[in-house]
């Protein structure tokens, strides 16, 4: 008899299998100056807004749809007003870009966090970790966080082109089907 040796598949493995290939976002692009510069854009073409032109190219490329954009200012009320409107579409997982520094005027973090459920503080670290090589000891200065609201999961990135393209390929857009589908258990 031949010796016979099975892999297993670890939990995460078998969850990425059995999850939905195909999810809605909604992007949130925290910037001020491009608010005042060009109100309220239908998308992220339409704001010169590259950060968001980026999120939207890679998520459309795996597949995605971006069915919610928005362009607001560093004020608390239009952070969570524009985030309870992507909570209240058909939407399965929300990205900011913009507001996660240590600057005044940075307060996306304290917007946000208040209203989570539950934190995902796992994608902070590992995002930090994933830009140090990038960055150095930079990371130190972004606040990105993640969490849990209503059932969706929301990401709070920082506003670079470089920090969004990172997090959404080596990290969301990877796990995207295994998040969606624990968020929602």
């Amino acid at each position: 008899m031949e010796n016979v040796t099975f892999m297993k598949e670890s939990t995460p493995e078998i969850h990425k299998k059995e999850a939905k290939k195909s999810f809605f976002f909604a992007l949130i692009t925290i910037s001020t100056s491009r608010f005042e510069k060009y109100g309220n854009p239908a998308s992220p073409e339409d704001a010169e807004d590259l950060s968001g032109q980026a999120m939207k190219d890679l998520l459309e490329a795996a597949g995605h749809k971006v069915s919610f954009y928005r362009l607001i200012s560093d004020e608390k009320t239009s952070i969570t007003d524009a985030v309870f409107a992507a909570l209240d579409s058909s939407i399965d997982i929300i990205i900011t870009s913009g507001g996660t520094g240590l600057a005044p005027k940075d307060i996306t973090i304290e917007s946000i966090t208040p209203i989570f459920e539950k934190e995902i503080p796992g994608f902070g670290e590992f995002f930090r970790y994933k830009s140090l090589e990038d960055i150095g000891t930079s990371v130190i200065l972004t606040r990105a966080v993640a969490g849990v609201i209503k059932g969706k999961a929301v990401f709070c990135l920082p506003g670079s082109p470089n920090a969004v393209k990172l997090a959404l390929s080596e990290i969301i857009i990877p796990e995207a089907g295994h998040i969606v589908r624990h968020v929602r258990e």
